[in-house]
């Protein structure tokens, strides 16, 4: 990506960063005063996009990634192909690590975001990602039960 050239993969990210900043201006930051907006490109061609909203009781605020997903839904699901996280300033920021969680499990590995490293696959921005394949196989082989309550000593 880097020059903001979107004729490799058919995505055009400055359009993308653009509906970003366009919503984190709606963000609700009194506290950390640090506005996010978050815009993601579907398979279906729709983007979806969301705003940090912040609470006093500060573990129950939600991150811009969150809004933008409950509005993948919201308006008829599909998967997440592309994504963009802007701060207040309109540059480029990389999604916490809950909100990585989120994406992959609404994209998958080969959703891309736009980072301040250029285009990365969520493959490369959540190596090693838990998800729906790692619950099938403990569904397969599920756990089991130890008798005693723990290791012995002899």
């Amino acid at each position: 990506m880097g020059d903001g050239d979107d004729s490799l993969d058919g995505v055009d990210w400055a359009a993308l960063q653009g509906a970003a900043v366009g919503v984190m201006r709606h963000a609700y930051a009194p506290y950390s005063s640090f506005p996010v907006g978050a815009a993601g490109l579907v398979d279906d061609g729709r983007v979806v996009v969301g705003c940090n909203v912040e609470n006093a009781a500060y573990g129950v605020a939600l991150c811009a990634e969150c809004g933008m997903v409950s509005q993948l839904h919201s308006t008829g699901g599909g998967r997440l192909v592309a994504v963009v996280c802007v701060g207040g300033d309109g540059g480029l920021l990389m999604p916490c690590g809950r909100c990585r969680q989120l994406l992959w499990e609404n994209g998958g590995p080969v959703c891309r975001v736009l980072t301040p490293e250029g285009v990365l696959p969520m493959s490369a921005v959540l190596p090693q990602a838990f998800g729906s394949d790692d619950l099938d196989a403990a569904a397969r082989h599920p756990a089991r039960p130890t008798s005693g309550g723990g290791p012995s000593s002899s």
